[in-house]
């Protein structure tokens, strides 16, 4: 407005100084003068006008939190899938609302200060796929901002929801149950790898639901390999060298097969296992296909990009009124096989008709 003011006094004293040069009854050219003086203020009245929009268009666009455990290693299938969920709601990232990284870079102890800066940063949402120590952290640091998560065990006995159909509180979101997989896996190996005997699980210790021992692992997943006359045998890794370590041992403890375990800092660490579990010609099943993809033998686990497109349909139900305590705690009906048939043949491996015939996605 002041600037507006500014610009009509200017204009009127050009006006006045006009009219003393050409004389009071030179009315066609003032007439003109006036005219020219309304374009340039409705010119310069939409000129403020702009920016203001602009503020006012950047101060009402909604902002999620992205909580991650590692550095960006979201698969552009996945985000892809999520920006497809935003959509079905009417959301649209970088125009109707943007997406605030955040990564912990495989330290998990930096998350609680992550998620502190995201509430600071006052979003709308946090999201917090991948692992129960990110869920925990956001659920640390807000009881107000609604927090959709994405978590491999029960969200009930860790505490962050009250039940899993109606959550309560400000979170809720996804539960894979992925070590209920664990029995399907150690199957799915055994099938693959007949001739062997001693299959070690690789967890990362520092994963909320890690074992402590082979005792301490699912009944079921131990029933198994009682079945098929298995001996496990549980190893931890929580950094790159460790992984290294533990591929380097793989051979004195006489282990005829692997099996990782999901867990955010090995997805993070893929093209090292697929490279290690060639170099030492161990038989390596993964828990997502994009370690098929890299060239790991064989994955069995949820389908990540119908996961992602329904955490962006939960998102974008959140930003439109709904509240996290009427949204249950939803788990995945779809899971997929993969097997790399090049890198089954590179072990002398020979893949049966069931497990091809099974296979949702088999790599020649």
């Amino acid at each position: 407005m002041a600037a507006t003011r500014r610009l009509s006094a200017i204009l009127a004293a050009d006006v006045a100084g006009y009219s003393r040069l050409m004389g009071a009854d030179e009315e066609g050219t003032l007439a003109r003068l006036s005219a020219h003086r309304r374009d340039i203020l409705i010119l310069g009245g939409t000129a403020i006008a702009w920016p203001i929009a602009a503020r006012a268009q950047q101060q009402t666009m909604s902002i999620v939190g992205w909580l991650g455990a590692n550095s960006s290693n979201l698969a552009e299938s996945e985000m892809a899938a999520f920006n497809a969920g935003l959509r079905e709601r009417g959301y649209v990232a970088g125009q109707s609302l943007r997406i605030e990284y955040r990564w912990a870079e495989g330290r998990n102890e930096s998350l609680p200060a992550l998620a502190a800066e995201l509430v600071e940063r006052k979003v709308d949402v946090i999201v917090a796929f991948g692992a129960t120590a990110q869920a925990s952290a956001a659920k640390a640091a807000t009881s107000t901002i609604p927090i959709v998560f994405a978590i491999g065990t029960d969200p009930v006995a860790l505490g962050l929801v009250a039940s899993l159909s109606r959550p309560g509180g400000n979170m809720t979101g996804f539960t894979v149950f992925d070590r209920s997989l664990n029995p399907k896996r150690l199957e799915l190996l055994s099938e693959l790898v007949p001739q062997a005997r001693v299959v070690a699980f690789l967890q990362n210790p520092t994963n909320g639901g890690a074992a402590k021992s082979v005792e301490g692992m699912a009944a079921d997943t131990r029933q198994v390999a009682l079945a098929r006359g298995l001996q496990l045998l549980l190893l931890n890794a929580a950094t790159a060298d460790e992984i290294d370590a533990v591929f380097a041992t793989l051979s004195q403890s006489r282990v005829d097969a692997i099996l990782v375990t999901a867990d955010p800092f090995f997805t993070s660490r893929q093209q090292q296992f697929v490279t290690l579990a060639a170099r030492h010609a161990v038989p390596t099943m993964y828990v997502r296909r994009d370690f098929v993809d890299a060239g790991g033998l064989i994955s069995y686990g949820t389908n990540n990009a119908g996961l992602f497109r329904n955490a962006g349909v939960y998102v974008g139900k959140i930003l439109n009124g709904e509240k996290p305590a009427d949204l249950p705690v939803q788990q995945p009906t779809e899971f997929e096989l993969a097997i790399n048939m090049t890198t089954a043949k590179a072990l002398g491996l020979t893949v049966p008709p069931s497990i091809l015939a099974r296979a949702d996605h088999v790599i020649e």
